[in-house]
């Protein structure tokens, strides 16, 4: 028996299928039990859809700002995503003229490029080994991309190929810089990279995701949605509709009874809130598995309203709209094990875009966006603004000076707008080896629970991090063939 507490009298008594959580996941899920002709009905807590793809005027009117995430390199490889007409539905990528820049204090700049050889020519002595350790990947990136965002535990294509990402990505992001490249320059452009991990540099996995990045750019680029990751999350959403998927906003599901009956209810949503949501049909071993899911460390976010682009002392830097702030590897890599230490860094590793100079509907003209983060310790109290502002005068000498406003988000803010950004966490939960493959909890499939009827289908499940909806589809997929055929 249901208690449809807070939902429309037009929502139906039951359903095929409902997701918890519209983010791109969330979203993704409905999408592809609603493309195998099941109903769909996605909840969502907030008054708006998309979890971390979100976008809104958080500084003046007229100056447009991702809340979350801003560029999308697994946006656009991602298999699921490129099935879709999303085109049809609003979302246009932006592609600037190079995907990264990353600078140092002597004006000497690593820019990614769709090629391979022109990154490696601004790596002066560096650039054979950059070409030998990134042509054989991204000849077979197609494969390592269908691999790494796949559900866990398949035969891969080409076993070979897997064979040799594994002997490059299976270390820590120190290791390899070390070891296959001799100066400042290529090494501080790897440990940037690899910081998105948001985990010291010298775990394990660190080095995979500094060759996924660069690897994606190559590939592919880093893209930006005009007008906003919002415009991505509306795609979906717009794509469901059109399949008869229906969407429901300022629902917060607190338990299931709350829910329409339903075949299967797929969470996009933390573990513990899986845990608490679903306490009563969920075995109490299982739960307290959930509830010892950890958490990495959060994000300290600012967005600027400015008065003109950003003042770079390199000016190679405009060419790109993201650059990583953070000067060379061991200014890097102290920065991110402090994150670790429950420290803060003076001088952090700080991400940078400037959506503005590319995508002219961000700001009123003449005027431009800044969005930057750093990582600081799990639930962190403390105010960065004054040390990304001076990282970024490290870097753009008289950018105080352009700031109209600013809208600075600490990692309570950001759980406050997300609850699956538990003590900031944007990432969905640590991405040590112990749960890299193991998310949530250890599970042959890691999307199912014990009860046949509950999922999980967020960022805590593999693939991770990231806007490009394969935990959702993959979860999905793994429900059409059992519960819901």
């Amino acid at each position: 028996m249901t208690e449809q507490v807070g939902l429309s009298t037009a929502v139906k008594n039951s359903y095929d299928a409902v997701i918890v959580g519209s983010g791109p996941n969330g979203l993704a899920a409905a999408i592809t039990l609603a493309r195998a002709g099941r109903s769909t009905l996605v909840l969502e807590a907030e008054s708006t859809i998309g979890g971390g793809a979100r976008s809104s005027e958080m500084t003046l009117p007229g100056f447009v700002h991702d809340t979350c995430s801003a560029i999308h390199p697994l946006g656009i490889i991602s298999p699921f995503f490129r099935s879709l007409p999303l085109a049809e539905h609003g979302l246009e990528w932006i592609h600037p003229p190079s995907a990264l820049a990353h600078p140092l204090d002597d004006g000497r700049v690593a820019l990614l490029e769709q090629s391979v050889d022109a990154t490696a020519e601004r790596l002066g002595s560096d650039a054979k080994a950059y070409r030998q350790l990134m042509a054989p990947l991204v000849a077979g990136s197609d494969v390592l991309f269908d691999v790494t965002l796949g559900p866990p535990f398949r035969i891969p294509r080409n076993p070979l190929l897997m064979a040799r990402f594994a002997r490059r990505a299976l270390r820590s992001a120190q290791g390899l810089a070390h070891s296959w490249f001799s100066k400042d320059l290529a090494r501080a452009y790897f440990a940037g990279m690899a910081a998105h991990s948001m985990l010291p540099l010298d775990y394990v996995t660190t080095a995979a995701i500094g060759l996924m990045l660069p690897l994606a750019g190559h590939a592919v680029g880093w893209p930006l949605p005009r007008g906003g990751s919002q415009r991505i999350s509306n795609a979906l959403a717009g794509y469901l509709r059109s399949l008869g998927g229906e969407i429901v906003t300022g629902v917060r599901v607190e338990s299931i009874k709350q829910l329409p009956a339903a075949k299967a209810i797929l969470f996009d949503t933390g573990p513990h809130q899986l845990s608490r949501i679903a306490a009563a049909h969920l075995p109490g071993n299982f739960r307290r598995r959930l509830e010892r899911f950890r958490y990495g460390p959060g994000a300290f976010k600012l967005d600027w309203a400015l008065a003109g682009p950003i003042p770079w002392k390199a000016a190679e830097c405009a060419r790109a709209a993201t650059v990583h702030l953070g000067g060379t590897l061991e200014e890097i890599a102290k920065s991110e094990r402090a994150c670790w230490q429950n420290e803060h860094c003076e001088r952090p590793f700080v991400l940078v875009t400037q959506q503005s100079l590319f995508d002219p509907t961000r700001a009123p003209a003449g005027k431009h966006t800044g969005w930057a983060y750093c990582h600081v310790p799990h639930g962190s109290t403390v105010d960065m603004t004054d040390r990304i502002e001076a990282q970024m005068e490290r870097f753009a000498p008289g950018f105080r000076d352009l700031i109209l406003a600013r809208s600075v988000r600490t990692p309570a803010d950001f759980q406050h707008s997300n609850a699956n950004f538990i003590g900031g966490d944007i990432a969905g939960g640590a991405m040590t080896i112990g749960q890299l493959f193991t998310r949530p909890t250890v599970r042959l499939n890691p999307y199912t629970t014990p009860n046949p009827t509950i999922w999980i289908c967020s960022a805590s499940t593999p693939p991770g991090a990231g806007v490009h909806g394969m935990c959702g589809y993959n979860a999905a997929r793994a429900a059409l063939r059992t519960v819901l055929r």
